[in-house]
């Protein structure tokens, strides 16, 4: 995309609806975020409901988004590698690997920010 050459409010604005664009296009051409999107629909409001405080509910829900966060970022880097071509590169192979183990690490930090949180309520 040019650079519109806008500035202030108007930039803002512009910037809010690529980042539209962005959401919409990780809606549409990518299944895991679409999944992860329904997975995070479906915890916010058991993080709602039963975090113990607004910061407990408030970190239970970040770690979600950062889920979704991660994904973007490793579906944007999975779309740039494929416009350079089908061909099976062992540096494209690696990116979109280390992108995925990303993903695996925002689960990893998700579970683990839920367990602290449900586990000080719980005593375990």
């Amino acid at each position: 995309m040019a650079k519109t050459g806008a500035t202030g409010f108007t930039r803002i604005i512009n910037a809010a609806g690529y980042s539209w664009l962005g959401l919409k296009a990780a809606y549409v051409n990518e299944a895991a975020f679409r999944q992860e999107l329904w997975l995070v629909i479906a915890l916010t409001p058991i993080a709602i409901i039963y975090g113990p405080s607004y910061a407990d509910k408030a970190i239970l829900i970040a770690s979600l988004i950062f889920i979704l966060l991660i994904e973007i970022l490793n579906s944007a880097l999975e779309a740039v590698v494929d416009r350079f071509g089908d061909e099976i590169h062992p540096l494209s192979g690696r990116a979109k690997d280390m992108g995925s183990a990303a993903v695996l690490l925002a689960f990893v930090i998700s579970g683990l920010v839920w367990f602290s949180v449900f586990s000080q309520t719980t005593g375990y």
